[in-house]
């Protein structure tokens, strides 16, 4: 089969497409043939080296998030084959992962994908609705608490301005001039531009401070500073978390494999409760491309390969 790798540290253009064997599933494991996977920013951080040298290995796999259907099974393992799933594949640095013909993953990291939606923007689930369903959960959110989130626009950010609006919190969005009328059909309840000094704008809407921030675009201590004394605030970012301050509790959030909660998740998107954005797709045959144009941002949605 065919798979996206990386053999060397460095760039994007250290992405390759190359043949592999075809992976067989273990007890408890599960074989999808992939429909759709998506880029993250986490695929940057492998071919980057975040998470450390390739040293023993001849190649490492990209792709944390994939939909498509149930190719095979392995012992114990009572799911048809056919059943389209969503999947969050959350380990790093193995020899192929999502963006592939195939991928072998345990049950613990699969979920009935959205019933009539799309593959190709179900794969956009997995790993962002993940992380802003879990970054929420540290915020003792009530119905109406105030709660910015930054880059709202953006793949986590917008799920969590959706989620958020779930549980009844007052959103303040802060996006690029022309996210405003998105963000808001999403259910902020007010909006700020990324061009705005972000604590005094925050303010004019909430004088004394938001509740809670969810710092999506890791702005670190801005963002810090539009949280009222005692308030909260998450980083997805561990790497871009602000020192604490008046009494602020200072947390990050990252996701890992939840069967329940991805289930959860994929029900709200078939509902329409989740708003599943694709950016652009290209052919796992131009994945080298695919995360060049990753690499330059700008894109509101996720990139897509589709083998």
């Amino acid at each position: 089969m065919r798979a996206a790798v990386v053999r060397k540290i460095g760039g994007p253009e250290a992405v390759e497409v190359v043949e592999v064997p075809l992976p067989e599933p273990g007890p408890f494991e599960i074989r999808v043939k992939v429909a759709a996977a998506a880029l993250n920013p986490a695929d940057a951080a492998v071919w980057g080296g975040f998470f450390g040298p390739l040293d023993g290995l001849a190649h490492t796999g990209l792709g944390l998030d994939a939909a498509g259907t149930i190719d095979a099974v392995g012992t114990g393992v009572l799911l048809e084959v056919g059943t389209p799933v969503i999947v969050f594949h959350s380990a790093v640095l193995r020899p192929t992962k999502a963006q592939a013909e195939y991928l072998v993953t345990d049950l613990n990291s699969i979920a009935p994908a959205p019933e009539g939606m799309d593959l190709t923007l179900a794969a956009t689930i997995p790993l962002n609705a993940m992380t802003a369903s879990l970054a929420l959960d540290h915020f003792p959110l009530r119905p109406r608490d105030t709660l910015l989130v930054t880059g709202a626009a953006g793949a986590v950010g917008g799920y969590a301005v959706e989620l958020a609006r779930l549980r009844g919190a007052r959103i303040v969005a802060q996006g690029r001039p022309e996210d405003e009328e998105f963000l808001r059909e999403r259910g902020a309840t007010w909006f700020v531009s990324r061009d705005e000094e972000l604590s005094a704008a925050v303010r004019q809407f909430v004088p004394e401070g938001v509740d809670g921030a969810l710092d999506a675009a890791a702005l670190g201590a801005p963002a810090l500073a539009a949280v009222r004394d005692g308030g909260s605030y998450v980083s997805v970012r561990v790497d871009a978390m602000p020192a604490p301050e008046r009494g602020v509790l200072v947390r990050h959030t990252s996701a890992g494999p939840e069967p329940t909660r991805l289930a959860y998740l994929s029900a709200l998107a078939e509902v329409g409760v989740l708003t599943p954005r694709v950016a652009r797709t290209y052919p796992l045959s131009e994945a080298t491309h695919a995360h060049i144009q990753l690499a330059r941002g700008g894109l509101r949605g996720r990139i897509v390969l589709v083998p």
